[in-house]
């Protein structure tokens, strides 16, 4: 079987790489840049360190900043019409997963045209995005270098996942001096969300042995720099090492795919509004246990990967030792419990389930569930 591996042509990396992102742009030819960012990072001056960047490059730009946590359909279609009032010829996200989904959506608008429902699913659209340039202050959804986009569609009350290699970004940055600024609980979830992706995709029916190298690094390094990024905002160290990992975990899932974890949460983010680490760190322990009916001997490697000595135990022990750990982990950086502490109903169960069951994220999960299995994951989560 053939596959493919989708990536940005350039990622910058590392302490004060965003100064070199005006260099970049300038190289390219564009004149005036639409900024894809919310209220709270224009409120602690924290995108002011970009706009500076340009500044200096004299590059123009205009600024949305309406992205809600989960963006909608509407957050697209007011910042495509912003990108078309400014005449604005490229793209900047700034901040995590939501303002870079925002752009990821304006920017594929922005030269297909329509709406962005349209492009629900795999690969609806023909034409490249506008020139897209993703700069992270984050370290889990790894948004800013893959071919996802997760967008709330608010008439249906669902996360609609699309999946496009016209989405990717041009250019990724990953500067973990912005990343300092994250408090805690984001900190936390977005870690979480990262960890996630890791696991998902090294479970995948579509693994293959680059995104398994992607994924047991970023395993490897969250399992040692999260809770210190947690306790430690400014510690830089471990700040950078996230960044990496969150990135290995993009590379592993942009290519591998994910599975019911991704598949479930959306669910929950649209139909609660619920922040979608969070969503993802409670799940992730009990769809593993679900799927180790048939993956038990990778999730053992997952074990091993999070520092657990695994020398002398079976494959179904090591599987339990994983969700064990996992579950450590999430307790340690104090991330919810269970489902019904974010105000999940057992009421909804059969909608979240039907829905999660269409989400093309499920496709290369290890098992197939059944309705009823769902809504049994979900029960467990609660």
């Amino acid at each position: 079987m053939a596959y493919r591996f989708y990536m940005p042509q350039l990622s910058l990396m590392g302490q004060g790489c965003l100064k070199e992102m005006g260099e970049e742009i300038s190289a390219r030819g564009f004149k005036k840049a639409l900024i894809v960012t919310d209220k709270i990072l224009c409120d602690i001056k924290l995108v002011d360190k970009l706009t500076k960047v340009l500044e200096n490059n004299s590059i123009e730009y205009v600024i949305y900043n309406e992205t809600k946590p989960n963006p909608t359909v509407k957050n697209v279609h007011d910042g495509l019409e912003l990108l078309k009032e400014s005449q604005c010829d490229f793209v900047i996200s700034f901040g995590g997963g939501s303002p870079h989904d925002c752009a990821k959506g304006i920017a594929i608008l922005a030269t297909n045209g329509g709406d962005i429902k349209d492009y629900e699913g795999v690969n609806k659209s023909k034409l490249p995005q506008l020139p897209l340039i993703c700069v992270n202050t984050t370290a889990g959804t790894a948004s800013e270098m893959t071919i996802f986009c997760i967008i709330t569609d608010e008439d249906r009350h669902v996360k609609m996942a699309l999946v496009d290699k016209n989405m990717t970004p041009i250019c990724a940055v990953n500067d973990p001096e912005l990343m300092t600024a994250m408090p805690k609980g984001l900190t936390a979830a977005t870690g979480m969300d990262a960890l996630t992706h890791a696991v998902e995709a090294y479970v995948s029916t579509a693994a293959t042995p680059v995104t398994d190298a992607c994924a047991m690094k970023a395993i490897q390094l969250i399992s040692v720099n999260l809770k210190n990024a947690v306790d430690n905002g400014n510690d830089i160290t471990a700040r950078d090492n996230m960044a990496y990992a969150e990135y290995l975990a993009g590379m592993a899932f942009n290519n591998a795919s994910l599975g019911y974890v991704h598949a479930i949460a959306h669910q929950l983010g649209g139909f609660y509004d619920l922040p979608h680490g969070v969503c993802n760190a409670v799940l992730l322990p009990r769809v593993q246990q679900f799927n180790s009916k048939v993956c038990a001997a990778r999730l053992k490697d997952v074990a091993m990967f999070m520092g657990v000595d695994v020398a002398n135990l079976n494959d179904e022990q090591g599987a339990q030792a994983a969700i064990d750990a996992i579950m450590e982990l999430s307790k340690s950086i104090n991330i919810p419990s269970g489902l019904k502490e974010l105000g999940v109903k057992e009421s909804d169960f059969d909608i979240l389930a039907e829905n999660a069951l269409k989400d093309a994220c499920g496709l290369t999960n290890p098992i197939k569930a059944t309705h009823d299995e769902v809504k049994d994951i979900l029960k467990a989560s609660m």
